[in-house]
Protein backbone atom coordinates (compact mmCIF):
# COMPACT_ATOMS: atom_id res chain seq x y z
CA UNK A 1 0.00 0.00 0.00
CA UNK A 2 1.46 3.19 -1.30
CA UNK A 3 1.22 6.47 1.16
CA UNK A 4 1.20 9.92 -0.21
CA UNK A 5 4.72 11.36 0.12
CA UNK A 6 2.69 14.74 1.43
CA UNK A 7 4.47 18.62 1.69
CA UNK A 8 7.38 19.86 1.93
CA UNK A 9 8.55 22.65 4.54
CA UNK A 10 7.29 25.28 2.59
CA UNK A 11 3.99 23.66 2.11
CA UNK A 12 4.54 22.28 -2.01
CA UNK A 13 2.91 19.01 -3.17
CA UNK A 14 5.86 16.51 -3.51
CA UNK A 15 3.69 13.53 -4.50
CA UNK A 16 5.30 13.95 -8.10
CA UNK A 17 8.50 12.46 -6.65
CA UNK A 18 6.21 9.31 -5.66
CA UNK A 19 7.28 7.65 -9.06
CA UNK A 20 10.99 8.86 -9.14
CA UNK A 21 13.26 5.37 -9.55
CA UNK A 22 16.10 5.55 -6.44
CA UNK A 23 18.62 3.71 -6.38
CA UNK A 24 18.84 1.36 -2.83
CA UNK A 25 22.43 0.12 -0.87
CA UNK A 26 22.77 -1.73 1.59
CA UNK A 27 26.22 -1.08 3.62
CA UNK A 28 27.17 -4.18 5.22
CA UNK A 29 30.14 -2.53 7.05
CA UNK A 30 33.00 -0.01 5.95
CA UNK A 31 36.96 0.50 6.92
CA UNK A 32 39.62 2.98 5.84
CA UNK A 33 42.85 1.33 4.77
CA UNK A 34 46.06 3.04 2.98
CA UNK A 35 47.12 2.39 -0.49
CA UNK A 36 50.28 0.88 0.65
CA UNK A 37 47.98 -1.86 2.17
CA UNK A 38 45.79 -2.22 -0.93
CA UNK A 39 49.32 -2.75 -3.21
CA UNK A 40 49.93 -5.55 -0.91
CA UNK A 41 46.77 -7.50 -1.62
CA UNK A 42 47.04 -10.78 -2.80
CA UNK A 43 44.31 -13.71 -3.85
CA UNK A 44 43.32 -14.89 -0.34
CA UNK A 45 44.00 -11.55 1.91
CA UNK A 46 41.25 -10.60 4.08
CA UNK A 47 39.63 -7.24 4.76
CA UNK A 48 38.54 -6.99 7.65
CA UNK A 49 35.61 -3.91 8.53
CA UNK A 50 34.26 -2.43 11.28
CA UNK A 51 31.31 -4.43 12.08
CA UNK A 52 30.64 -7.63 13.57
CA UNK A 53 27.94 -10.30 12.27
CA UNK A 54 24.32 -9.74 13.78
CA UNK A 55 24.52 -5.73 13.90
CA UNK A 56 22.07 -4.26 11.75
CA UNK A 57 22.73 -3.41 7.97
CA UNK A 58 22.54 0.38 6.70
CA UNK A 59 20.13 1.34 3.63
CA UNK A 60 20.94 3.94 1.70
CA UNK A 61 19.07 5.94 -1.17
CA UNK A 62 20.97 8.47 -2.90
CA UNK A 63 23.89 8.13 -0.42
CA UNK A 64 21.33 8.94 2.52
CA UNK A 65 20.57 7.03 5.45
CA UNK A 66 17.32 6.29 5.50
CA UNK A 67 16.63 2.64 7.76
CA UNK A 68 18.52 -0.10 9.25
CA UNK A 69 17.80 -3.75 9.33
CA UNK A 70 18.94 -7.51 8.99
CA UNK A 71 20.04 -9.24 5.94
CA UNK A 72 17.68 -12.24 5.18
CA UNK A 73 17.61 -14.70 2.29
CA UNK A 74 14.06 -14.90 0.77
CA UNK A 75 14.09 -17.39 -2.34
CA UNK A 76 17.97 -17.95 -2.88
CA UNK A 77 18.19 -14.18 -2.89
CA UNK A 78 19.82 -11.05 -0.07
CA UNK A 79 16.51 -8.94 1.15
CA UNK A 80 16.92 -6.51 4.04
CA UNK A 81 14.10 -6.72 7.06
CA UNK A 82 13.66 -2.95 8.55
CA UNK A 83 14.15 -2.82 11.76
CA UNK A 84 14.78 0.90 12.05
CA UNK A 85 13.12 3.79 10.02
CA UNK A 86 15.96 6.45 10.89
CA UNK A 87 14.99 9.62 12.03
CA UNK A 88 13.75 12.78 8.96
CA UNK A 89 16.79 14.99 10.79
CA UNK A 90 19.37 11.87 9.84
CA UNK A 91 17.81 11.60 6.23
CA UNK A 92 17.96 15.30 5.46
CA UNK A 93 21.48 16.18 7.21
CA UNK A 94 22.85 12.68 6.20
CA UNK A 95 24.16 12.28 9.75
CA UNK A 96 25.16 8.76 10.80
CA UNK A 97 25.04 7.05 13.95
Amino acid sequence: MAEQIGLDASGHDLEFLADVPQRLEAEVARTEISMSEVARWEVGSVVHFDKVPGEPVDLLAGGRLIARGEVVIINDRYGLRISEITHPDERVNGKRR
